[in-house]
């Protein structure tokens, strides 16, 4: 075996090829290649088209729970950026932290909610830090939260969340509803669906 210098080398056949500049061409072929454009432009339009319709400025203001049924209303306004408050029939959850249960509010005769009232405040000092700068930052406050309650959901654990709210500043409690027109459309393809 002969003694080599060490280093990268090619294998012959690559080596060879048309890829190093070798002379090993099999039949001639053409070098311009054409690509038919107009489907892919067709498709990016109607991807453009769908991310458009999709687009919200707000983002998604309110995360639907599977284990709330939301009440039905015949009126009501869009739902702005606020705090959200979820009340199933377990518990009570602010901003995806479990913060009471409700049996133990059932039973605590008490009318306010220590650890709500402590999480809601956190929110508002966060809301504060991220507007410090602001000019208008006292009018542009506005003190809303907003509650999911399950249809099931004793009142006197809701009126219990929103004295609590009050009490951290939060003086505008919205609550979260279904459009009775949306709810049937729901149920009805619901049923289609099985």
């Amino acid at each position: 075996m002969p003694i080599v210098q060490p280093g990268k080398r090619p294998a012959k056949r690559f080596a060879a090829s048309k890829v190093l500049g070798g002379k090993f061409a099999h039949g001639s072929r053409a070098t311009n290649v054409d690509l038919n454009v107009v489907p892919m432009v067709d498709m990016m339009t109607m991807l453009v088209i769908f991310l458009l319709q999709q687009f919200s400025a707000t983002g998604e203001v309110l995360y639907m729970q599977k284990d709330i049924k939301l009440p039905d209303a015949r009126h009501g306004q869009q739902i702005e950026v606020a705090p959200v408050v979820a009340i199933n029939s377990t518990q009570v959850v602010v901003s995806g932290q479990k913060v009471a249960d409700v049996a133990d509010l059932e039973k605590d005769p008490s009318q306010i909610i220590a650890p709500l009232v402590e999480k809601l405040r956190d929110e508002k000092k966060r809301w504060d830090f991220i507007h410090q700068n602001d000019r208008d930052r006292e009018k542009d406050w506005k003190g809303d939260v907003n509650v999911q309650a399950d249809v099931k959901v004793p009142f006197r654990v809701v009126r219990r969340v929103m004295t609590s709210a009050a009490e951290a500043g939060y003086g505008n409690v919205n609550f979260a509803v279904v459009e009775e027109g949306a709810a049937a459309a729901a149920a009805a393809a619901a049923k289609a669906v099985r």
